[in-house]
């Protein structure tokens, strides 16, 4: 199997549209909220596809190199996982131009867009659904769902009875991909898509089609318009059936952001840490652990600021751990400038544009890694090797070549001071500097010694 040669070199941002930046205010609905006002889960703010060109700017001095956007596509709520129509941009994000011009600027500038794909359930406005709600048993798209019985009962509060809904909900009726007239429906959408320009899928609740078949069309269809192409699948747990040559090429690695979060609110140990994120490793193919999709929050979570207290040393400690680590790390859009949020809709807020509204250096501080991480090739492709576990610390190594990056971890609530042994990795008399503030560390008896404050750690090189 070959995944694609460039997701291992990336550095992903998501954006989830309505809230990132509003670049035409002549697409807001009459009644859009404020900009910052309180995400709920029925107000737009008025984010679109041209206020992302327009930050292109922002992104390129972070140093993103490709980004994933939340659904794009007709659907009348503010996430979008309910589409309406698969073949039209939704207007209040702007239109097939603008999606072409971002798709342009995007790609002159080295930079690839993942669009997110939602085949599992559709909105209640799709027409296959609307046709059976007007025709009931008559309708020509009746078995395009699971229907139990007639007549629907799709609009009053409460589970949806008579028809499969995705979490029983009423307003995402869930398609029979059973039916070929379904199934091919969905992928020629993929292939539209690709067709458009886009780089690859983000599928949500890919898990929900439970049909190997099914994936591997799909697969077929996407590689033939582009071999390079990404399939990202949600999968939120280690699961290595999803990955191989008739699936999808990474997942959404969210088990690496469990461990982080536990670890750093002191449910667990450096040493238990250190098993937990390198037993990944043996869970799939090397070349699709550098292909997984490593985030430390997304829509569907907790802020990263949430859920560390605001704590800015433990924040940036994560992104230095994401950062070193094998996979694509993937931020979620104001994650690098201290956006907090709580469970959805609450970490789907608008990004601050104001500057002092952004949390401490954490900005610099992250581009600062993702500069370095696209600098350094062993960050990307070296092999991973651990060096030291113990309770209160942990250190590896990442190995290209000659190439060595050392990289050590104070997990701990006190300073600390850890002797990592390097005997079969570096001679005795090598100097190596912090790469973040150049300080120096020789090597003496097989060992490197460093002191580490409270929650912070270090690449040395």
């Amino acid at each position: 199997m070959t995944v694609p040669y460039w997701v291992q070199d990336a550095i992903f941002y998501q954006i989830f549209p309505d809230r990132f930046a509003n670049g035409d205010p002549k697409n807001n609905p009459a009644n859009v909220a404020e900009w910052g006002a309180t995400p709920t889960l029925w107000n737009f703010m008025g984010g679109d596809l041209r206020g992302i060109i327009q930050k292109l700017d922002y992104l390129l001095d972070l140093g993103v190199n490709a980004l994933y956007l939340n659904p794009i596509f007709l659907s009348p709520s503010n996430h979008r996982y309910n589409t309406s129509d698969y073949y039209k941009i939704d207007p209040k994000l702007g239109t097939r131009k603008d999606f072409d011009a971002l798709l342009e600027a995007a790609h002159s500038n080295g930079m690839r867009v993942v669009i997110d794909g939602v085949f599992n359930h559709c909105s209640r406005g799709f027409f296959a659904f609307a046709d059976l709600l007007e025709n009931g048993e008559h309708s020509a798209y009746k078995d395009w769902f699971h229907v139990k019985g007639f007549p629907l009962n799709a609009y009053t509060n409460g589970d949806a009875e008579n028809y499969l809904g995705w979490w029983n909900f009423k307003s995402l009726p869930k398609f029979n991909t059973d039916n070929p007239e379904v199934r091919q429906y969905i992928l020629d959408i993929a292939r539209y898509w690709m067709e458009a320009g886009a780089d690859g899928w983000r599928l949500d609740v890919p898990n929900e089609i439970d049909d190997d078949v099914f994936w591997a069309s799909f697969r077929q269809i996407v590689k033939s318009v582009n071999p390079d192409a990404y399939i990202l699948g949600e999968i939120w747990e280690v699961d290595p059936r999803w990955v191989d040559d008739q699936h999808f090429d990474g997942l959404m690695h969210y088990p690496v952001r469990d461990a982080l979060l536990e670890t750093l609110n002191g449910q667990i140990n450096a040493t238990q840490f250190g098993d937990k994120v390198e037993s990944l490793f043996d869970s799939y193919p090397q070349e699709n652990v550098r292909a997984m999709y490593v985030p430390l929050g997304s829509h569907d979570t907790k802020r990263i600021h949430h859920k560390l207290g605001g704590d800015l040393d433990k924040i940036k400690l994560a992104f230095l751990f994401q950062f070193a680590y094998p996979g694509a790390p993937a931020i979620y859009y104001g994650d690098e400038v201290g956006v907090d949020g709580d469970k959805d809709p609450d970490c789907r807020r608008a990004f601050p544009w104001d500057s002092d509204e952004w949390q401490g250096d954490l900005r610099p501080w992250v581009q600062e890694l993702v500069g370095l991480r696209k600098k350094i090739p062993a960050m990307r492709r070296g092999e991973y090797i651990r060096l030291l576990a113990e309770e209160k610390g942990y250190a590896f190594a990442r190995k290209l070549g000659a190439e060595k990056v050392v990289v050590a971890v104070n997990l701990s609530e006190n300073e600390e001071r850890l002797r990592i042994p390097v005997d079969d990795l570096l001679k005795d008399g090598v100097e190596l500097r912090s790469l973040l503030n150049h300080e120096k560390f020789g090597v003496r008896d097989g060992f490197i010694e460093v002191k580490l404050a409270a929650w912070s750690g270090v690449w040395l090189g």
